[in-house]
Protein backbone atom coordinates (compact mmCIF):
# COMPACT_ATOMS: atom_id res chain seq x y z
CA UNK A 1 0.00 0.00 0.00
CA UNK A 2 2.84 2.42 0.83
CA UNK A 3 4.28 2.03 -2.65
CA UNK A 4 0.95 2.68 -4.33
CA UNK A 5 0.46 5.78 -2.19
CA UNK A 6 3.89 7.10 -3.21
CA UNK A 7 3.02 6.42 -6.85
CA UNK A 8 -0.30 8.28 -6.50
CA UNK A 9 1.30 11.17 -4.61
CA UNK A 10 3.84 11.69 -7.40
CA UNK A 11 0.99 12.02 -9.88
CA UNK A 12 -0.78 14.50 -7.61
CA UNK A 13 2.37 16.65 -7.40
CA UNK A 14 2.83 16.55 -11.19
CA UNK A 15 -0.76 17.49 -11.96
CA UNK A 16 -0.88 20.20 -9.29
CA UNK A 17 2.30 21.81 -10.62
CA UNK A 18 1.15 21.56 -14.23
CA UNK A 19 -2.24 23.03 -13.35
CA UNK A 20 -0.63 26.01 -11.62
CA UNK A 21 1.70 26.56 -14.58
CA UNK A 22 -1.20 26.41 -17.02
CA UNK A 23 -3.31 28.89 -15.07
CA UNK A 24 -0.47 31.40 -15.02
CA UNK A 25 0.46 30.80 -18.66
CA UNK A 26 -3.12 31.36 -19.79
CA UNK A 27 -3.79 34.27 -17.40
CA UNK A 28 -6.52 32.23 -15.74
CA UNK A 29 -8.11 31.29 -19.05
CA UNK A 30 -7.97 34.74 -20.65
CA UNK A 31 -5.26 33.61 -23.09
CA UNK A 32 -5.37 30.54 -25.34
CA UNK A 33 -2.01 28.79 -25.82
CA UNK A 34 -1.78 26.46 -28.80
CA UNK A 35 0.76 24.54 -30.84
CA UNK A 36 1.40 25.79 -34.38
CA UNK A 37 3.38 24.52 -37.37
CA UNK A 38 4.64 26.93 -40.03
CA UNK A 39 6.04 26.11 -43.49
CA UNK A 40 9.34 27.86 -44.16
CA UNK A 41 11.93 28.11 -46.91
CA UNK A 42 14.07 25.13 -47.95
CA UNK A 43 11.28 22.68 -47.12
CA UNK A 44 11.59 23.28 -43.38
CA UNK A 45 8.67 23.29 -40.95
CA UNK A 46 8.82 25.56 -37.90
CA UNK A 47 7.12 25.00 -34.59
CA UNK A 48 5.84 27.56 -32.14
CA UNK A 49 3.58 28.27 -29.22
CA UNK A 50 0.94 30.86 -30.04
CA UNK A 51 -0.47 32.93 -27.17
CA UNK A 52 -3.78 34.55 -28.17
CA UNK A 53 -5.71 36.78 -25.74
CA UNK A 54 -9.43 36.20 -26.05
CA UNK A 55 -9.80 39.92 -26.71
CA UNK A 56 -7.93 39.50 -30.02
CA UNK A 57 -10.47 38.93 -32.79
CA UNK A 58 -10.82 39.59 -36.50
CA UNK A 59 -13.12 42.47 -35.61
CA UNK A 60 -10.64 43.85 -33.07
CA UNK A 61 -7.16 42.69 -34.14
CA UNK A 62 -4.41 42.92 -31.53
CA UNK A 63 -0.75 43.90 -31.75
CA UNK A 64 1.65 40.97 -31.87
CA UNK A 65 5.18 39.99 -30.87
CA UNK A 66 7.47 37.40 -32.45
CA UNK A 67 9.80 36.02 -29.77
CA UNK A 68 12.83 33.77 -30.19
CA UNK A 69 15.03 31.86 -27.75
CA UNK A 70 18.81 31.55 -28.01
CA UNK A 71 21.24 28.76 -28.86
CA UNK A 72 20.52 25.25 -27.48
CA UNK A 73 17.23 26.48 -26.00
CA UNK A 74 13.61 26.04 -27.09
CA UNK A 75 10.48 28.17 -27.40
CA UNK A 76 9.51 27.54 -23.75
CA UNK A 77 12.44 29.71 -22.66
CA UNK A 78 10.48 32.71 -23.93
CA UNK A 79 7.48 32.06 -21.70
CA UNK A 80 8.24 34.97 -19.29
CA UNK A 81 7.96 37.41 -22.21
CA UNK A 82 5.01 35.57 -23.74
CA UNK A 83 3.09 35.48 -20.47
CA UNK A 84 3.64 39.14 -19.62
CA UNK A 85 2.93 40.44 -23.12
CA UNK A 86 -0.13 38.26 -23.72
CA UNK A 87 -1.71 39.34 -20.41
CA UNK A 88 -1.30 42.89 -21.70
CA UNK A 89 -3.29 42.03 -24.83
CA UNK A 90 -0.50 41.18 -27.30
CA UNK A 91 -0.64 38.07 -29.47
CA UNK A 92 2.72 36.32 -29.01
CA UNK A 93 4.38 33.69 -31.19
CA UNK A 94 7.23 31.99 -29.30
CA UNK A 95 9.06 30.13 -32.04
CA UNK A 96 11.55 27.27 -32.12
CA UNK A 97 14.30 28.55 -34.40
CA UNK A 98 15.46 26.09 -37.04
CA UNK A 99 17.53 23.20 -35.72
CA UNK A 100 15.94 23.57 -32.28
CA UNK A 101 13.00 22.01 -30.49
CA UNK A 102 10.31 20.81 -32.88
CA UNK A 103 11.50 22.89 -35.85
CA UNK A 104 13.22 21.21 -38.77
CA UNK A 105 16.47 22.01 -40.53
CA UNK A 106 19.67 22.91 -38.71
CA UNK A 107 21.06 25.99 -36.99
CA UNK A 108 20.73 28.90 -39.42
CA UNK A 109 18.47 27.27 -41.99
CA UNK A 110 15.97 29.62 -43.69
CA UNK A 111 17.10 32.72 -41.80
CA UNK A 112 16.79 30.75 -38.55
CA UNK A 113 13.07 30.54 -39.39
CA UNK A 114 12.44 34.21 -38.64
CA UNK A 115 11.04 35.40 -42.00
CA UNK A 116 8.51 32.56 -42.18
CA UNK A 117 7.46 33.11 -38.56
CA UNK A 118 6.84 36.82 -39.22
CA UNK A 119 4.83 36.03 -42.38
CA UNK A 120 2.71 33.59 -40.40
CA UNK A 121 2.08 36.08 -37.61
CA UNK A 122 0.98 38.73 -40.11
CA UNK A 123 -1.36 36.25 -41.82
CA UNK A 124 -3.48 35.76 -38.69
CA UNK A 125 -6.82 37.59 -38.97
CA UNK A 126 -6.78 38.62 -35.29
CA UNK A 127 -3.35 40.31 -35.58
CA UNK A 128 -2.96 44.00 -36.33
CA UNK A 129 -0.41 43.82 -39.15
CA UNK A 130 0.78 47.37 -38.56
CA UNK A 131 1.64 46.80 -34.89
CA UNK A 132 4.18 43.98 -34.66
CA UNK A 133 7.28 43.75 -32.49
CA UNK A 134 10.26 41.40 -32.54
CA UNK A 135 12.17 40.04 -29.52
CA UNK A 136 15.16 37.72 -29.38
CA UNK A 137 17.54 36.54 -26.69
CA UNK A 138 21.19 35.78 -27.54
CA UNK A 139 21.25 33.87 -30.86
CA UNK A 140 17.55 34.70 -31.01
CA UNK A 141 18.68 37.89 -32.74
CA UNK A 142 19.26 35.65 -35.79
CA UNK A 143 15.61 34.93 -36.57
CA UNK A 144 14.24 38.33 -35.54
CA UNK A 145 16.87 40.24 -37.52
CA UNK A 146 16.33 37.96 -40.53
CA UNK A 147 12.60 38.67 -40.20
CA UNK A 148 13.25 42.42 -40.04
CA UNK A 149 15.52 42.21 -43.07
CA UNK A 150 12.92 40.26 -45.06
CA UNK A 151 10.14 42.79 -44.32
CA UNK A 152 11.65 46.19 -43.40
CA UNK A 153 8.25 47.83 -42.96
CA UNK A 154 6.57 44.81 -41.40
CA UNK A 155 7.36 45.58 -37.76
CA UNK A 156 7.35 48.52 -35.34
CA UNK A 157 10.15 47.76 -32.86
CA UNK A 158 12.76 45.25 -31.72
CA UNK A 159 14.11 44.14 -28.35
CA UNK A 160 17.45 42.35 -28.24
CA UNK A 161 18.08 40.64 -24.89
CA UNK A 162 21.75 39.80 -24.36
CA UNK A 163 22.45 40.09 -28.06
CA UNK A 164 23.63 42.27 -30.89
CA UNK A 165 22.59 42.86 -34.52
CA UNK A 166 24.39 40.54 -36.93
CA UNK A 167 25.63 38.16 -34.22
CA UNK A 168 28.39 35.89 -35.60
CA UNK A 169 27.82 37.25 -39.09
CA UNK A 170 24.09 36.51 -39.31
CA UNK A 171 22.21 38.84 -41.72
CA UNK A 172 20.69 41.94 -40.10
CA UNK A 173 19.27 45.27 -41.24
CA UNK A 174 21.74 48.13 -41.19
CA UNK A 175 19.28 50.37 -39.32
CA UNK A 176 16.73 48.27 -37.39
CA UNK A 177 13.55 50.10 -36.44
CA UNK A 178 13.08 51.30 -32.85
CA UNK A 179 15.71 49.12 -31.21
CA UNK A 180 15.99 48.40 -27.48
CA UNK A 181 19.14 46.67 -26.25
CA UNK A 182 18.89 44.87 -22.91
CA UNK A 183 22.36 43.72 -21.89
CA UNK A 184 23.35 42.52 -18.44
CA UNK A 185 26.20 44.06 -16.52
CA UNK A 186 27.31 40.48 -15.82
CA UNK A 187 26.63 39.07 -19.30
CA UNK A 188 29.21 36.37 -20.01
CA UNK A 189 29.35 37.24 -23.75
CA UNK A 190 30.21 40.95 -23.51
CA UNK A 191 33.31 40.71 -25.68
CA UNK A 192 31.60 38.60 -28.35
CA UNK A 193 28.48 40.77 -28.50
CA UNK A 194 29.76 44.32 -28.04
CA UNK A 195 33.58 44.09 -28.01
CA UNK A 196 33.89 45.28 -24.39
CA UNK A 197 35.60 43.41 -21.58
CA UNK A 198 32.51 43.08 -19.40
CA UNK A 199 28.80 43.78 -19.62
CA UNK A 200 29.00 46.73 -17.26
CA UNK A 201 31.04 48.55 -19.90
CA UNK A 202 28.55 48.13 -22.76
CA UNK A 203 27.79 51.87 -22.69
CA UNK A 204 31.36 52.40 -23.92
CA UNK A 205 31.03 49.98 -26.85
CA UNK A 206 32.01 51.69 -30.11
CA UNK A 207 29.64 49.41 -31.97
CA UNK A 208 26.72 50.31 -29.70
CA UNK A 209 27.55 54.00 -30.04
CA UNK A 210 27.50 53.66 -33.82
CA UNK A 211 24.11 51.91 -33.81
CA UNK A 212 22.69 54.49 -31.40
CA UNK A 213 24.15 57.45 -33.30
CA UNK A 214 25.87 58.56 -30.09
CA UNK A 215 29.05 60.65 -30.22
CA UNK A 216 30.31 59.23 -26.92
CA UNK A 217 29.23 57.00 -24.07
CA UNK A 218 25.65 55.70 -24.45
CA UNK A 219 23.46 56.72 -21.51
CA UNK A 220 21.35 53.93 -20.06
CA UNK A 221 17.63 54.76 -20.16
CA UNK A 222 18.01 57.74 -22.49
CA UNK A 223 15.87 57.74 -25.65
CA UNK A 224 17.96 58.27 -28.78
CA UNK A 225 16.25 59.10 -32.06
CA UNK A 226 12.50 59.15 -32.66
CA UNK A 227 9.90 56.43 -32.16
CA UNK A 228 7.63 58.07 -34.74
CA UNK A 229 10.15 57.77 -37.57
CA UNK A 230 11.56 54.41 -36.44
CA UNK A 231 15.02 55.63 -35.40
CA UNK A 232 14.55 55.27 -31.65
CA UNK A 233 17.22 53.54 -29.55
CA UNK A 234 17.34 52.76 -25.84
CA UNK A 235 19.69 50.77 -23.58
CA UNK A 236 18.91 48.85 -20.39
CA UNK A 237 21.91 47.51 -18.48
CA UNK A 238 20.60 45.56 -15.45
CA UNK A 239 22.87 43.65 -13.09
CA UNK A 240 22.11 40.18 -14.47
CA UNK A 241 23.94 37.40 -16.30
CA UNK A 242 23.30 36.19 -19.85
CA UNK A 243 20.88 33.34 -18.96
CA UNK A 244 19.32 35.59 -16.33
CA UNK A 245 18.34 38.28 -18.83
CA UNK A 246 15.26 36.37 -19.89
CA UNK A 247 14.52 35.10 -16.39
CA UNK A 248 14.48 38.29 -14.34
CA UNK A 249 12.04 41.08 -13.60
CA UNK A 250 14.54 43.58 -14.95
CA UNK A 251 15.09 41.77 -18.26
CA UNK A 252 11.43 40.99 -18.86
CA UNK A 253 10.33 44.40 -17.57
CA UNK A 254 12.63 46.25 -19.98
CA UNK A 255 11.13 44.38 -22.95
CA UNK A 256 7.57 44.97 -21.76
CA UNK A 257 8.31 48.65 -21.20
CA UNK A 258 9.73 49.15 -24.72
CA UNK A 259 6.92 47.33 -26.49
CA UNK A 260 4.28 49.25 -24.54
CA UNK A 261 6.12 52.45 -25.42
CA UNK A 262 6.40 51.74 -29.15
CA UNK A 263 3.23 49.69 -29.76
CA UNK A 264 -0.13 50.53 -28.14
CA UNK A 265 -0.95 47.76 -25.64
CA UNK A 266 -4.65 46.83 -25.39
CA UNK A 267 -4.33 46.20 -21.63
CA UNK A 268 -1.22 48.09 -20.53
CA UNK A 269 0.18 47.34 -17.08
CA UNK A 270 3.27 48.64 -15.27
CA UNK A 271 6.36 46.71 -16.41
CA UNK A 272 7.00 45.71 -12.79
CA UNK A 273 3.62 43.91 -12.66
CA UNK A 274 4.88 40.39 -13.45
CA UNK A 275 3.48 36.94 -12.63
CA UNK A 276 5.52 34.66 -14.94
CA UNK A 277 7.67 33.27 -12.12
CA UNK A 278 4.68 31.31 -10.82
CA UNK A 279 4.51 29.42 -14.09
CA UNK A 280 8.12 28.41 -13.52
CA UNK A 281 7.30 27.40 -9.95
CA UNK A 282 4.51 25.22 -11.30
CA UNK A 283 6.67 23.47 -13.87
CA UNK A 284 9.39 23.02 -11.23
CA UNK A 285 6.87 21.32 -8.93
CA UNK A 286 5.85 19.09 -11.84
CA UNK A 287 9.53 18.30 -12.55
CA UNK A 288 10.07 17.30 -8.92
CA UNK A 289 6.93 15.18 -9.14
CA UNK A 290 8.34 13.44 -12.22
CA UNK A 291 11.53 12.51 -10.33
CA UNK A 292 9.34 11.18 -7.52
CA UNK A 293 7.32 9.26 -10.10
CA UNK A 294 10.48 7.58 -11.44
CA UNK A 295 11.45 6.44 -7.95
CA UNK A 296 7.91 5.38 -7.00
CA UNK A 297 7.34 3.52 -10.26
CA UNK A 298 10.59 1.60 -10.02
CA UNK A 299 9.96 0.77 -6.35
CA UNK A 300 6.46 -0.44 -7.22
CA UNK A 301 7.61 -2.54 -10.19
CA UNK A 302 10.33 -4.28 -8.19
CA UNK A 303 7.73 -5.29 -5.61
CA UNK A 304 5.55 -7.00 -8.25
CA UNK A 305 5.94 -10.73 -9.01
CA UNK A 306 7.01 -10.05 -12.61
CA UNK A 307 10.11 -8.18 -11.44
CA UNK A 308 10.75 -9.94 -8.15
CA UNK A 309 13.93 -11.42 -9.60
CA UNK A 310 15.73 -8.08 -9.18
CA UNK A 311 14.33 -7.38 -5.70
CA UNK A 312 17.46 -7.77 -3.58
CA UNK A 313 18.84 -5.63 -0.71
CA UNK A 314 22.11 -3.89 -1.50
CA UNK A 315 25.34 -5.48 -0.25
CA UNK A 316 27.95 -2.67 -0.22
CA UNK A 317 31.52 -3.73 0.45
CA UNK A 318 32.34 -0.54 2.37
CA UNK A 319 31.59 -0.93 6.08
CA UNK A 320 32.08 2.61 7.44
CA UNK A 321 32.93 6.23 6.69
CA UNK A 322 36.67 6.02 7.08
CA UNK A 323 39.36 8.27 5.49
CA UNK A 324 39.58 5.98 2.49
CA UNK A 325 35.82 6.33 1.90
CA UNK A 326 36.05 10.11 2.27
CA UNK A 327 38.88 10.29 -0.27
CA UNK A 328 36.87 8.15 -2.70
CA UNK A 329 33.81 10.40 -2.23
CA UNK A 330 35.75 13.61 -2.85
CA UNK A 331 37.64 12.15 -5.82
CA UNK A 332 34.39 10.93 -7.39
CA UNK A 333 32.93 14.42 -7.08
CA UNK A 334 35.96 16.36 -8.27
CA UNK A 335 37.08 14.41 -11.34
CA UNK A 336 34.04 15.25 -13.55
CA UNK A 337 34.40 18.97 -12.82
CA UNK A 338 38.17 18.96 -13.41
CA UNK A 339 37.82 17.19 -16.75
CA UNK A 340 34.84 19.24 -17.95
CA UNK A 341 36.44 22.17 -19.75
CA UNK A 342 39.42 20.25 -21.24
CA UNK A 343 37.27 17.39 -22.54
CA UNK A 344 34.55 19.71 -23.86
CA UNK A 345 37.28 21.38 -25.91
CA UNK A 346 38.49 18.00 -27.17
CA UNK A 347 34.87 17.13 -27.94
CA UNK A 348 34.71 19.87 -30.58
CA UNK A 349 36.36 17.42 -32.98
CA UNK A 350 33.31 15.10 -32.68
CA UNK A 351 31.65 16.87 -35.60
CA UNK A 352 27.92 16.59 -36.38
CA UNK A 353 27.03 13.63 -38.61
CA UNK A 354 24.05 11.48 -39.53
CA UNK A 355 24.05 9.36 -36.37
CA UNK A 356 25.19 12.16 -34.07
CA UNK A 357 23.73 15.48 -35.37
CA UNK A 358 23.98 17.54 -32.17
CA UNK A 359 27.38 19.14 -31.74
CA UNK A 360 26.98 20.13 -28.09
CA UNK A 361 25.72 16.67 -27.14
CA UNK A 362 28.69 15.19 -29.00
CA UNK A 363 31.01 17.31 -26.86
CA UNK A 364 29.19 16.26 -23.71
CA UNK A 365 29.65 12.62 -24.63
CA UNK A 366 33.39 13.04 -25.11
CA UNK A 367 33.46 14.57 -21.62
CA UNK A 368 31.26 11.80 -20.22
CA UNK A 369 33.16 8.87 -21.72
CA UNK A 370 36.55 10.40 -20.96
CA UNK A 371 35.52 11.06 -17.37
CA UNK A 372 34.15 7.55 -17.02
CA UNK A 373 37.46 6.08 -18.15
CA UNK A 374 39.48 8.27 -15.80
CA UNK A 375 37.07 7.62 -12.94
CA UNK A 376 37.23 3.88 -13.49
CA UNK A 377 41.03 3.82 -13.37
CA UNK A 378 41.19 6.06 -10.30
CA UNK A 379 38.42 4.06 -8.63
CA UNK A 380 40.58 0.95 -8.73
CA UNK A 381 42.79 2.62 -6.12
CA UNK A 382 39.92 2.69 -3.61
CA UNK A 383 38.58 -0.83 -4.08
CA UNK A 384 38.27 -2.86 -0.90
CA UNK A 385 37.57 -6.17 -2.58
CA UNK A 386 35.27 -7.76 -5.11
CA UNK A 387 31.72 -6.39 -5.02
CA UNK A 388 28.91 -8.96 -4.88
CA UNK A 389 26.35 -7.56 -7.32
CA UNK A 390 23.10 -9.32 -8.21
CA UNK A 391 22.65 -8.71 -11.93
CA UNK A 392 19.54 -9.75 -13.88
CA UNK A 393 20.08 -7.93 -17.15
CA UNK A 394 16.84 -8.81 -18.91
CA UNK A 395 14.66 -7.83 -15.95
CA UNK A 396 16.76 -4.71 -15.38
CA UNK A 397 16.22 -3.56 -18.96
CA UNK A 398 12.50 -4.23 -18.73
CA UNK A 399 12.12 -2.46 -15.37
CA UNK A 400 14.10 0.58 -16.53
CA UNK A 401 12.14 0.82 -19.79
CA UNK A 402 8.81 0.51 -17.97
CA UNK A 403 9.83 3.09 -15.37
CA UNK A 404 10.87 5.65 -17.94
CA UNK A 405 7.85 4.78 -20.07
CA UNK A 406 5.61 5.90 -17.21
CA UNK A 407 7.67 9.07 -16.73
CA UNK A 408 7.49 9.86 -20.43
CA UNK A 409 3.74 9.20 -20.48
CA UNK A 410 3.31 11.67 -17.62
CA UNK A 411 4.95 14.44 -19.67
CA UNK A 412 2.96 13.59 -22.80
CA UNK A 413 -0.20 13.88 -20.69
CA UNK A 414 0.90 17.18 -19.13
CA UNK A 415 1.80 18.59 -22.55
CA UNK A 416 -1.54 17.51 -24.07
CA UNK A 417 -3.74 18.77 -21.23
CA UNK A 418 -1.87 21.79 -19.88
CA UNK A 419 0.52 22.74 -22.74
CA UNK A 420 3.51 22.98 -20.38
CA UNK A 421 6.56 20.82 -19.85
CA UNK A 422 8.86 20.05 -16.89
CA UNK A 423 11.31 22.89 -16.36
CA UNK A 424 12.79 25.66 -14.28
CA UNK A 425 14.92 28.36 -15.89
CA UNK A 426 17.54 26.66 -18.12
CA UNK A 427 16.66 23.11 -16.99
CA UNK A 428 13.83 21.81 -19.16
CA UNK A 429 12.47 18.43 -20.23
CA UNK A 430 10.01 18.16 -23.11
CA UNK A 431 8.50 15.34 -25.19
CA UNK A 432 10.53 14.20 -28.19
CA UNK A 433 9.39 14.97 -31.70
CA UNK A 434 9.38 12.04 -34.13
CA UNK A 435 12.62 13.30 -35.69
CA UNK A 436 14.34 13.67 -32.33
CA UNK A 437 13.14 10.24 -31.23
CA UNK A 438 14.95 8.75 -34.24
CA UNK A 439 18.13 10.58 -33.17
CA UNK A 440 17.95 9.16 -29.65
CA UNK A 441 19.21 5.52 -29.96
CA UNK A 442 22.88 6.20 -30.85
CA UNK A 443 23.13 8.79 -28.09
CA UNK A 444 21.39 6.46 -25.65
CA UNK A 445 23.97 3.75 -26.34
CA UNK A 446 26.88 6.03 -25.43
CA UNK A 447 25.18 7.53 -22.38
CA UNK A 448 24.48 3.98 -21.19
CA UNK A 449 28.20 3.21 -21.22
CA UNK A 450 28.89 6.33 -19.16
CA UNK A 451 26.26 5.56 -16.55
CA UNK A 452 27.16 1.88 -16.24
CA UNK A 453 30.73 2.82 -15.39
CA UNK A 454 29.82 5.81 -13.21
CA UNK A 455 27.07 4.18 -11.15
CA UNK A 456 29.16 1.07 -10.69
CA UNK A 457 31.83 3.28 -9.13
CA UNK A 458 29.18 4.94 -6.96
CA UNK A 459 28.01 1.55 -5.67
CA UNK A 460 31.52 0.20 -5.09
CA UNK A 461 33.23 3.25 -3.58
CA UNK A 462 30.53 5.45 -2.03
CA UNK A 463 27.71 3.18 -0.82
CA UNK A 464 28.08 2.11 2.83
CA UNK A 465 26.57 -1.02 4.35
CA UNK A 466 23.58 -0.38 6.63
CA UNK A 467 23.41 3.35 5.87
CA UNK A 468 20.03 5.11 6.06
CA UNK A 469 18.41 6.14 2.75
CA UNK A 470 18.67 9.86 3.57
CA UNK A 471 22.45 9.68 3.97
CA UNK A 472 22.84 7.37 0.99
CA UNK A 473 21.08 9.99 -1.13
CA UNK A 474 23.10 12.81 0.41
CA UNK A 475 26.47 11.22 -0.37
CA UNK A 476 25.35 10.09 -3.82
CA UNK A 477 24.21 13.62 -4.71
CA UNK A 478 27.50 15.05 -3.49
CA UNK A 479 29.51 12.44 -5.38
CA UNK A 480 27.69 13.17 -8.62
CA UNK A 481 27.06 16.93 -8.39
CA UNK A 482 29.37 18.29 -5.69
CA UNK A 483 32.26 19.02 -8.02
CA UNK A 484 30.05 20.92 -10.45
CA UNK A 485 28.45 22.84 -7.59
CA UNK A 486 31.91 24.05 -6.59
CA UNK A 487 32.82 24.74 -10.24
CA UNK A 488 29.70 26.85 -10.86
CA UNK A 489 30.17 28.63 -7.54
CA UNK A 490 33.76 29.44 -8.52
CA UNK A 491 32.78 30.68 -11.99
CA UNK A 492 29.87 32.84 -10.88
CA UNK A 493 31.31 33.94 -7.56
CA UNK A 494 34.19 35.35 -9.57
CA UNK A 495 31.79 36.91 -12.09
CA UNK A 496 29.72 38.66 -9.43
CA UNK A 497 32.85 39.85 -7.62
CA UNK A 498 34.86 41.04 -10.62
CA UNK A 499 32.56 41.18 -13.66
CA UNK A 500 34.51 38.32 -15.28
CA UNK A 501 34.02 34.55 -15.23
CA UNK A 502 36.84 32.60 -13.63
CA UNK A 503 37.40 31.22 -17.14
CA UNK A 504 36.44 34.20 -19.36
CA UNK A 505 37.10 32.28 -22.59
CA UNK A 506 34.46 29.63 -21.74
CA UNK A 507 31.14 31.49 -21.40
CA UNK A 508 28.98 28.89 -23.15
CA UNK A 509 30.41 25.94 -21.22
CA UNK A 510 30.08 27.84 -17.95
CA UNK A 511 26.38 28.38 -18.66
CA UNK A 512 25.88 24.74 -19.71
CA UNK A 513 27.53 23.62 -16.45
CA UNK A 514 24.77 25.26 -14.38
CA UNK A 515 22.41 22.48 -15.51
CA UNK A 516 24.81 19.81 -14.28
CA UNK A 517 24.21 20.64 -10.62
CA UNK A 518 20.50 19.69 -10.44
CA UNK A 519 20.70 17.01 -13.13
CA UNK A 520 23.64 15.14 -11.63
CA UNK A 521 22.05 15.47 -8.20
CA UNK A 522 18.95 13.73 -9.58
CA UNK A 523 21.17 11.06 -11.14
CA UNK A 524 22.79 10.43 -7.75
CA UNK A 525 19.39 9.97 -6.10
CA UNK A 526 18.11 7.58 -8.79
CA UNK A 527 21.36 5.59 -8.88
CA UNK A 528 21.54 5.17 -5.11
CA UNK A 529 17.86 4.27 -4.83
CA UNK A 530 17.91 1.66 -7.59
CA UNK A 531 21.10 0.07 -6.21
CA UNK A 532 19.61 -0.23 -2.71
CA UNK A 533 16.52 -1.97 -4.14
CA UNK A 534 18.31 -4.40 -6.44
CA UNK A 535 21.98 -4.77 -5.39
CA UNK A 536 22.82 -3.89 -8.99
CA UNK A 537 23.94 -0.69 -10.66
CA UNK A 538 22.47 -1.74 -14.00
CA UNK A 539 18.79 -0.69 -13.51
CA UNK A 540 19.77 2.75 -12.22
CA UNK A 541 22.29 3.22 -15.02
CA UNK A 542 19.69 2.38 -17.65
CA UNK A 543 17.08 4.71 -16.12
CA UNK A 544 19.62 7.54 -15.96
CA UNK A 545 20.82 6.93 -19.51
CA UNK A 546 17.24 7.07 -20.79
CA UNK A 547 16.53 10.24 -18.80
CA UNK A 548 19.66 12.17 -19.82
CA UNK A 549 19.69 11.13 -23.48
CA UNK A 550 16.01 12.17 -23.66
CA UNK A 551 16.76 15.45 -21.86
CA UNK A 552 19.71 16.45 -24.04
CA UNK A 553 18.33 15.22 -27.37
CA UNK A 554 15.02 17.03 -26.95
CA UNK A 555 16.57 20.35 -25.99
CA UNK A 556 19.85 20.68 -27.91
CA UNK A 557 20.49 22.14 -31.36
CA UNK A 558 20.88 20.07 -34.51
CA UNK A 559 23.88 20.90 -36.71
CA UNK A 560 23.26 18.09 -39.20
CA UNK A 561 20.11 17.08 -41.04
CA UNK A 562 19.50 15.31 -44.36
CA UNK A 563 19.93 17.74 -47.24
CA UNK A 564 21.85 20.40 -45.33
CA UNK A 565 25.54 21.09 -44.90
CA UNK A 566 26.60 20.78 -41.24
CA UNK A 567 27.13 24.15 -39.58
CA UNK A 568 29.13 25.31 -36.60
CA UNK A 569 27.28 27.21 -33.83
CA UNK A 570 26.43 30.68 -35.03
CA UNK A 571 26.76 30.01 -38.76
CA UNK A 572 24.32 32.29 -40.48
CA UNK A 573 23.02 30.46 -43.51
CA UNK A 574 23.57 26.78 -44.26
CA UNK A 575 23.96 25.87 -47.89
CA UNK A 576 21.57 23.29 -49.22
CA UNK A 577 23.07 20.23 -50.84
Amino acid sequence: MRRWLAFALAWVVILAGAFLANRVQTSGGAVVVSEVRIPAEEGVTLSGLLYVPKTATAAAPAPAILASHGYINTREMQSPFAIELSRRGFVVLAMDMTGHGYSGGIVGTAGFGGPAALRYLKSLPFVDKGQIGLEGHSMGSGPVMAAALSDPDGYRSIVLEGSTPGLLGAPAPEKPRNLAVVFGKLDEFAELMWQVKRGGLVEESKRLQEIFGATGRVEEGRLYGSIADGTARILANPRVTHPWEHFSKSGVGAAVSWFQRTIPAPAAKPPSDQVWIWKEVGTLIAFIGMVGLILATFDLLVSLPLFSGIDHPAEPITERHDPRWLLALVTTAIIPALTYLPLMKVGQVFFPMALFPQWVQNQLLIWALGTALIGFVVGLLFRRGKAAFTHKIGLSVAAAAATMGVAYLSLVLVDAVFKVDYRFWIVGLKPLSAARALELPPYLALWTVFFLVTLRGLAVNVAVRGERLFWAWTWAKFAMAGGFFIFVLWEYGTLFATGFLATPSEPLNAIIAIQFVPLLGIIGVIGAFAYRRTNSYIPGALICALLISWYVTSGTANHWAPGFTPQLPGAAAPAKR
